[in-house]
């Protein structure tokens, strides 16, 4: 741009050298705008710096650490919410269980019921490609992979075009496309795995669909522990068409339904509703228990066993060396699949911490199924973009990306609270 071009002043209020409970205030132009505001749902959950009065929020998809803090937007700012329609429909859910989450472990509520319903009427609603201008900005959404509706943001101005991806997934899922590469000149990209990459996506599904496969041979039940948003979703079409009695369970339930009403965001849109045909739907108590009669394989939420009705299923299996427990997502320190992974160990009454911890004696794998692109595919997409700038953020190592990235552009790396400067 000319030496007379604005600067832009970023912040991040969460998730920039560590991951979880992400938020970014971005001024310039006369606008203040905020992507993404959530929380991280520890316990108790931990939460983002407190938002400055902003006119806009860009919310690029519906995990609970990117969406967990609208209501609490919504209580105190009348500022419109620019997502996809899926995101705001999941949003909703995950704002309504995290109230019921915080009432029922005694943890103080950052929002009420009414600031839940505040936020519906914010949502401006956004499709992939569709420009919108808002003053000296024109906003658009491209698709960022990682969970159907999971948007990049990209602002253009006349002095330059600014891309915020969010999470983000460059390879093939069965729900959702890759995300989409466009040229900018200030790139702020996501880094969970710096320096990290994951096994080949048809090794892991061929190796998940035998493991269920070997399980059921030899009498045994597969549950599988997967994130309500986007994983649950996921299995569940990698396990279609394989003559498997699959259920699911938990909240990923209404997620499933969401993507089934919104089919324009995802990738097949047939073959996903044949995969839910195929699924049976764990409706209630007694559900459950016809579900450990006659499941093969049984999809249930919480993807960290903190919770949800995984537990109640493995508190049935745990003695059980013909059953199985597939583990599909991160496990964060401190939590219950972590200490399984560590210990062998589940604790069973998380309310009531170390007072109910069990020898889990059922076989247990991981699998890695992670919707985030490794090392190699970010530094390609970042190259990709031809940005002169790029942004790290949620990543705790971020900095293995700087050699790789400093071929071709200048890095930042800022840190939570800080004011920086971008854009020339």
């Amino acid at each position: 741009g000319s030496p007379l071009a604005m600067s832009y002043t970023g912040r991040f209020l969460g998730a920039a050298e560590d991951i979880g409970r992400l938020g970014f205030g971005f001024e310039g132009e006369g606008n203040r705008f905020l992507f993404d505001y959530g929380l991280e749902p520890d316990k108790p959950p931990l939460y983002p710096l407190e938002a400055p009065p902003v006119d806009r929020v860009f919310l690029t998809h519906s995990h609970l650490d990117h969406c967990g803090m609208l209501p609490w937007l919504a209580a105190r700012y009348d500022a419109s919410i620019h997502c996809t329609p899926p995101s705001a429909d999941v949003a909703t859910i995950l704002h309504r269980d995290s109230l019921k989450i915080a009432r029922s472990e005694g943890f103080p509520e950052p929002y009420g019921d009414k600031d839940i319903d505040a936020t519906m009427g914010l949502y401006d609603l956004m499709d992939f490609q569709y420009p919108k201008p808002l003053g000296k900005f024109t906003a658009r959404l491209h698709t960022a992979g990682h969970i159907p509706g999971a948007a990049q943001i990209e602002l253009k101005s006349d002095s330059m075009t600014t891309i915020f991806t969010g999470d983000l997934f460059t390879r093939q899922q069965r729900l959702v496309f890759p995300a989409k590469q466009t040229k900018c000149d200030v790139l702020f990209m996501e880094s969970t795995y710096a320096g990290r990459e994951h096994p080949d996506r048809a090794d892991v599904e061929k190796e998940f669909v035998d493991f269920a496969k070997d399980v059921r041979q030899r009498g045994g039940i597969l549950l599988v522990a997967a994130f309500a948003v986007g994983r649950a979703q996921e299995l569940a079409m990698v396990l279609q068409g394989h003559g498997l009695n699959v259920w699911l369970d938990g909240m990923s339930r209404a997620v499933a339904k969401v993507y089934a009403q919104h089919p324009k965001y995802l990738n097949d849109p047939s073959r996903y509703m044949r995969a839910l045909g195929e699924i049976k739907d764990v409706r209630n108590h007694r559900g459950r228990s016809v579900a450990l009669e006659e499941a093969d394989v049984i999809i249930s939420t919480g993807g960290m066993m903190d919770g949800g009705p995984i537990l109640f299923y493995l508190d049935h299996v745990r003695n059980d060396p013909k059953c199985a427990l597939a583990i599909t997502g991160y496990q964060a320190p401190g939590t219950n699949g972590r200490r399984l992974l560590e210990e062998g160990v589940v604790d069973f009454d998380i309310r009531d911490a170390g007072k109910v911890v069990h020898k889990i004696h059922c076989e247990v794998r991981s699998f890695d199924f992670s919707a985030h692109a490794g090392h190699k595919d970010l530094i390609a997409f970042a190259k990709g973009t031809g940005a002169e700038e790029v942004v790290l953020f949620h990543g705790d190592k971020r900095e293995l990306m700087v050699d790789d990235l400093s071929d071709f552009a200048e890095v930042r790396l800022p840190v939570r609270g800080e004011h920086f400067q971008f854009g020339k």
